[in-house]
């Protein structure tokens, strides 16, 4: 006995020793494919989500979907590992955030007037056996400031190069700046990035370098800034060059044709930028100025024959001076209608030219009514009409076919009326008296 204990006691081989360790690696292995097995038969669960872009100020939904919850609770969480909300339930007190709408297969959460601080990753979470997560990177653009326009405060000479600046910051990325001139583009010399110091967002400056002239005064700059923040729209600030340039001038006289004894009157109209103030006449052969003030009119009061000749204006601004003349060549005085006379002249054509026209109405009128005028014929005369009105008189009248002895005078009166001789009306009378019997009763 005491020996079989003895050899219950001994130690094991090497050999057995390697054998167990084969056999635990072949189990755990096994155990291992077991369990990859298992997951893979078990319904998906992996929460999905999506990276969101949102402009500063607006508002951002996070939305969370899983196929199979298993009857487990999705989660929301900040950058800082925050519990926003667990299932329907809010876990931080902040009002910008809102649910949308919670089910066993969807979790869905807004944040309002988004601040550069909310950006970074969001986590939802599902928690089952192990928790599956997955990651939403929502990025806050910061929108770029109006951009100014420095380097055009003070007026440029001509011909010389002008240096402008334009400037915007908050941007987030960095914003992109673009220059025009009128329509034409303009390319900058260079532009410079620099971080705020909010350590978030950018301010970036352009510049432009162009040599302007006088035609380049009240010229349009403008500065754009174009940012994918802006949404399709722009932001931009324009400004007007001021350009110095030298000036210009021409006479002008008033009247146009001057005429010996007239007032007359010389304007100097002098341009440019700054427009002239000082006006100096003079005469050609006379050595005395006629004229030095900021007045640009010479005035004649009355014009004699030796006014004529040349006239000379030297404009002055600071930009320097420019020289017109005009050669003034006085006519004789001759009489212009006055305007009294021209008016009466017109009237009294108006009137002639009425009395015309109403004398020729008349003579029309005259010539029509005569060709028309009706003559009256034998039948037309009876007791009542043409014998009362021509033979009424007579006492022995009383019917035009009653009887042909007639009183000579009455015969003369009656036959040029109806235009006919006395032998015809002697024919027809029995006739005509038989046709007029009820009338001459």
């Amino acid at each position: 006995m005491q020996r079989d204990k003895q050899t219950l006691k001994k130690p094991l081989g090497a050999e057995e020793t390697d054998g167990w360790k084969m056999l635990e690696k072949k189990l755990l292995a096994c155990l291992h494919s077991c369990c990859l097995i298992l997951v893979a038969l078990q319904p998906e669960s992996q929460p999905t989500t999506s990276d969101e872009t949102v402009v500063a100020g607006g508002t951002v939904v996070l939305k969370c979907q899983v196929e199979d919850p298993d009857d487990s609770s999705l989660q929301w969480s900040n950058p800082a590992q925050q519990t926003l909300y667990f299932g329907e339930k809010r876990a931080l007190r902040d009002n910008r955030i809102q649910l949308e709408r919670s089910t066993p297969n969807e979790l869905t959460i807004s944040i309002s007037d988004v601040v550069l601080s909310d950006e970074g990753e969001y986590t939802c979470s599902i928690f089952t056996m192990p928790v599956r997560t997955a990651k939403a990177l929502v990025t806050v653009l910061g929108i770029p400031q109006k951009p100014q326009i420095f380097g055009h405060e003070q007026p440029i000479d001509e011909e010389k190069i002008a240096r402008l600046t334009c400037r915007s910051s908050g941007s987030k990325p960095a914003a992109q700046l673009r220059w025009k001139k009128g329509n034409k583009e303009l390319k900058d010399e260079g532009t410079e990035v620099v971080e705020d110091p909010n350590g978030k967002t950018f301010t970036v400056s352009s510049r432009v370098e162009f040599r302007v002239t006088k035609e380049d005064n009240e010229a349009e700059v403008t500065c754009t800034v174009d940012h994918e923040s802006l949404q399709n729209s722009e932001r931009s600030t324009t400004q007007k060059l001021q350009v110095h340039y030298k000036p210009t001038a021409k006479i002008e006289p008033h009247p146009q044709y001057p005429r010996e004894g007239e007032k007359l009157q010389l304007q100097c109209d002098g341009q440019g930028n700054p427009i002239p103030r000082e006006f100096l006449w003079e005469k050609e052969g006379s050595d005395v100025p006629l004229q030095l003030s900021s007045d640009s009119v010479l005035i004649f009061p009355f014009l004699n024959k030796s006014d004529s000749g040349t006239y000379v204006c030297t404009a002055t601004s600071s930009m320097g001076s420019v020289v017109a003349k005009y050669n003034l060549d006085v006519s004789d005085a001759s009489p212009v209608p006055s305007t009294s006379s021209t008016y009466h002249a017109v009237i009294g054509g108006v009137v002639a030219v009425i009395v015309f026209l109403l004398l020729s109405l008349l003579i029309v009128l005259g010539h029509y009514l005569i060709r028309h005028k009706e003559k009256p014929s034998a039948a037309s005369v009876s007791c009542l009409g043409l014998g009362d009105a021509v033979l009424a008189p007579t006492p022995r009248w009383r019917c035009p076919c009653e009887s042909l002895e007639m009183d000579s005078t009455r015969w003369k009166q009656l036959l040029p009326l109806i235009s006919i001789s006395p032998s015809w009306f002697g024919t027809q009378c029995p006739r005509i008296a038989r046709a007029t019997a009820p009338v001459c009763a």
